[in-house]
Parts: C-alpha cells; sequence; structure tokens
C-alpha cells in the first residue's frame, strides 16, 4: 500500500506541496525536511507516545512536521491560529505536548514553558527554518506509525483530545481512508488535491494527506474565496478538493458569467462534509459540476458514512451508506435499538473509532455504549440502508411536545434569493416550552429589516409547518461559523 513515503522514494521530483506564498517542496524535499525534523525531534528527548502541536497557518511548516511525526510514533495536535494565548496554553498541557511551533504571529504572545521553535523571527523561541538542518535526511530507523490528535470543537465546555492508539506499525493509510478515496474517484497517481479550507480542521487535513498518501500534489489557499477557488481549480487542473456547504453557497451565489469562466473539467472529486448541506444547494452543484460531488458523514472521531453524487440523486438528503466495517445502530432516549424509518441517537463502531477523550473518562463513558460510540447525531436509517441525519441531538428545538429540526429550517431559509446564511435556534417560551428563532445574514444590499422578515416568513410557510416557521427573525452582518462550516450555537445563544 502507498504511502507518502513511498510517493518521496519513487518520485522524489514531483510538487508535494505548493503553499499561499507561492513557496513550494516536492515530495523528496519534504520528505528529506520531515527526516530532519523527526532526527532533531528525537535529539530534544521525544518518544513514541509524545506529542507535538502546531499554530500555524496553511503552509509548509504543517505537513514538515505532520510528516515528521507520523514516522516517529508521536501524537501531532495542529490547533486554530484564531486561538488565543489561553486556549493554546490550555491544548498544550492538556495534549501533554514535549514541543510547540507557531507561526510568528502568534507565538509572540504565548508564553509556554515546553521546547518551542518560531516560523519566523520571535524573542524567547527558537528558529523553526534552521531547527534540524544539521540532522541526517535519511529516513529514520525505526519509522513508526504516529497519529494526528485533534481537539474536539468544545460546543459543550472545554475541547478535549481525540486519542487512538498507536499501532507500533510502520505508517500506512488507513483502509477506511482509502476506500473512501477509491469511492470518491481519487485514485494512486499523479493528481492535484486543492486545499480550501484550514489544515488544522479534522477533515481538511484528512483529505489533503490522504491525497498525498496517494502520489497527489496539494494546492494551499490561505482562506477561501469563491472566485479563486475556481481560478486555482483551473490554473493547476486540480482534480480534487475539500469543501464545505457554507463554499458551495458562496460560488452558486457568483454571477453565471463568472462561474461560465472558468475550465473546471479536471475535477474528478468535489468531496463535502462537516455540517448539513441543503438539499437544494447540493442539487444545483451537482448541475453545475456533473456527478463529481461525493459527500461522507463523520466526525474527529472517525468516519461513518459515504456516498457517491449518483447514489445521493437515487436517494437525495441521504448521507449515505455505513462504510465498509462500520457497524451502525440508531436507538431511543433508553438505548433500545430502533427500527428503520424510526428517528433516534445515531451510534457507530469500527477499528478507526476505538478512541477515548484525552484526561476526561468521564466524557468517554458518556459518549461509549460497549464498542459503540456517539457525538450527539439525530437521524434515521431508511430500509435501504441508507443514514438521513436530522440534526445535532442537542440543537434539537421541542416546542409544544414535538421535535423541530432547526437543518431543515435553515435550509429552507437559504433557498432564498435574499438569504446568504442562516442558523435557527430555539428561546425559552413559557407556553411551548421552546419557540423557533431564525438569526439571518442578509445578502449584501439587502436590508434585515421588518419587510425581509415577511418574506422570509411567507418563504418558510410556502413549505413547511406552520410550527417550524419562526416566530422571530433577527439580522445579523455575519454569523459565527467555524471555517469547517459548523455553526457556533452556543454563541448565538448567548446574544
Amino acid at each position: 500500500m502507498s504511502t507518502f513515503f513511498d510517493v518521496a522514494e519513487q518520485h522524489p521530483d514531483r510538487l508535494a506541496v505548493l503553499a499561499p506564498d507561492g513557496t513550494a517542496a516536492t515530495f523528496g524535499e519534504l520528505a528529506a525536511r520531515a527526516n530532519r525534523l523527526t532526527h532533531a525531534l528525537r535529539r530534544l528527548g521525544l518518544g513514541e507516545g509524545d506529542g507535538v502541536v502546531a499554530i500555524v497557518h496553511n503552509g509548509l511548516p504543517y505537513f514538515e512536521l505532520l510528516f515528521a511525526t507520523l514516522q516517529a510514533g508521536m501524537y501531532f495536535t495542529p490547533v486554530n491560529y484564531r486561538s488565543s494565548p489561553a486556549e493554546i496554553a490550555y491544548v498544550v498541557e492538556n495534549s501533554g505536548a514535549r514541543v510547540v511551533v507557531a507561526d510568528a504571529d502568534i507565538a509572540r504572545g504565548c508564553d509556554l514553558d515546553v521546547p518551542r521553535f518560531s516560523v519566523g523571527a520571535t524573542e524567547g523561541w527558537g528558529d523553526y527554518a534552521s531547527w534540524g538542518e544539521d540532522e541526517p535526511s535519511t529516513a529514520p530507523e525505526p519509522r513508526t506509525a504516529g497519529q494526528t490528535m485533534l481537539y474536539t470543537s468544545g460546543t459543550t465546555g472545554r475541547p478535549k483530545g481525540v486519542r487512538r492508539a498507536l499501532s507500533g506499525k510502520p505508517p500506512s493509510l488507513h483502509p477506511i481512508h482509502r476506500d473512501l478515496m477509491a469511492m470518491f474517484g481519487v485514485e494512486p497517481g499523479p493528481g492535484v488535491h486543492l486545499v480550501a479550507c484550514p489544515l488544522y480542521h479534522a477533515a481538511p487535513g484528512s483529505f489533503a494527506v490522504n491525497a498525498m498518501h496517494l502520489g497527489h500534489s496539494a494546492v494551499l489557499m490561505d482562506r477561501f474565496d469563491a472566485e479563486e477557488t475556481l481560478r486555482l481549480v483551473e490554473e493547476h487542473q486540480v482534480t480534487g478538493t475539500h469543501l464545505v456547504p457554507t463554499m458551495f453557497h458562496r460560488m452558486l451565489r457568483l454571477p453565471e458569467d463568472v462561474r461560465r469562466r472558468y475550465d473546471l473539467s479536471s475535477l474528478v472529486s468535489v468531496i463535502h462534509g462537516a455540517a448539513p448541506c441543503p438539499r437544494e444547494v447540493k442539487e444545483r452543484m451537482i448541475r453545475w459540476l456533473g456527478p463529481v460531488v461525493h459527500e461522507y458523514y463523520g466526525a474527529s472521531e472517525g468516519l461513518i458514512c459515504g456516498v457517491t453524487a449518483s447514489e445521493w440523486l437515487a436517494a437525495p438528503g441521504t448521507v449515505g451508506r455505513p462504510l465498509t466495517g462500520v457497524r451502525l445502530k440508531i436507538t431511543d432516549d433508553d438505548g433500545a435499538e430502533l427500527p428503520d424509518g424510526e428517528p433516534g441517537t445515531i451510534w457507530f463502531s469500527s477499528a478507526h473509532t476505538a478512541i477515548d477523550y484525552l484526561g476526561d473518562p468521564g466524557k468517554t463513558a458518556a459518549a461509549r455504549s460497549g464498542e459503540f460510540i456517539t457525538v450527539g447525531d439525530f437521524g434515521y436509517r431508511d430500509d435501504a440502508g441508507h443514514v438521513f441525519l436530522l440534526d445535532r441531538r442537542t440543537d434539537l428545538i421541542l416546542s409544544g411536545g414535538v421535535n423541530i429540526y432547526p437543518a431543515e429550517i435553515e435550509a429552507r431559509l437559504l433557498s432564498h434569493p435574499d438569504v446568504a446564511d442562516a442558523a435557527v435556534i430555539g428561546e425559552p417560551d413559557e407556553e411551548w416550552g421552546q419557540r423557533v428563532v431564525a438569526v439571518v445574514e442578509p445578502v449584501p444590499g439587502v436590508a434585515g429589516d421588518d419587510a425581509l422578515a415577511v418574506r422570509l416568513a411567507e418563504h418558510c410557510r410556502a413549505e413547511l409547518a406552520g410550527f417550524k416557521t419562526p416566530k422571530r427573525f433577527d439580522f445579523t452582518d455575519r454569523l459565527p461559523r467555524t471555517e469547517s462550516g459548523k455553526m457556533m450555537r452556543r454563541t448565538l445563544r448567548k446574544t
């Protein structure tokens, strides 16, 4: 089975990474730098099971550190570069990291009591660029697989590290990732993967690395821009990318003549997940790009389902069937398994989901039921095995004893031409328990006023039951989403 390290030996001159600032590295150059860093980490006393934290923007250092740790049996933890110094210090302490690497603009605000290196000059930090330059570029011996240890989004309380046991075996592309890439038409050999999202997020980083294990080059963006994405696809003949539904929405908002301006025929796989995608948005993307828009369902805790564009068109709205080796069950509040068609909490199990939440046995226990784990998603499975998501259990609105799913209402709002983004939350109501409230980001040039609220209410009532139509519309210039497209509902509920 091919890995990045095999590609580096067989095709050392093939482009591996093109960074947003124009710097680039071939597979051979990237592997040599990773080897030096592995030796440098070991010289600092790090061994198997030790951790490295990186707070860096999309660029070469991310991949250099990732591959250095992935061949040394170490844990690599990328952190959101928008995190505060206190949040960074928490992850460093909680993870037990032995080394920290940060971009200079981040390093200047952090005071950490571990060996630390800065990408760019920072007083009190070592120079990342020269770190390890005297070490050999040869592969380390032994070469054992490390893991990426991500921290959950922290939608309830402080984030927790999702930790998997080390295999002790040589690095490899996990079969569940290999099979998913093959399902989506991503095959070993030359190819170009466009990274339009921050690499510190689970999915963008994972799919970029998976593509590189298969021999594909990674072209990086420093921030998403709808038209720039199209331009880069044409310029670099991009074959695959990972996007999120909010990006789809912004791309579809481009004028028709702009969308037609670029040749996108090189695309064979536009992968999305991380957040619910409104049915109309996905249908429009498939009509535009063709049957190359594929979807997965999973979390930092593991992959669960996958569905190709053609399969989705046959069962619109599904997130697919469980992947090979994944078992799935849906239960009621008492833990009893429900029959097909009945909504409940989704539980899943596979070799890839053997995780613990670092330092939080209580959370680990609450998320487990025997071999199964849950991330709190709510949905159902039809008699053909297709899984359909309804919402996160914590996002459900209970009004008058009836379950209301925000994602359904948000999808309807997003289909209105005056809406750039929308979020639906529950608000306490003395009579009904909760009432439905919509927070809407109008498109530029559209006023968020009573007239828009009336139009949106009529738009909702045309397709949704009356009790699902928001009782109030609030308007904002920008809704709080993570770069992976997840709505930060906790922030909305505080406002």
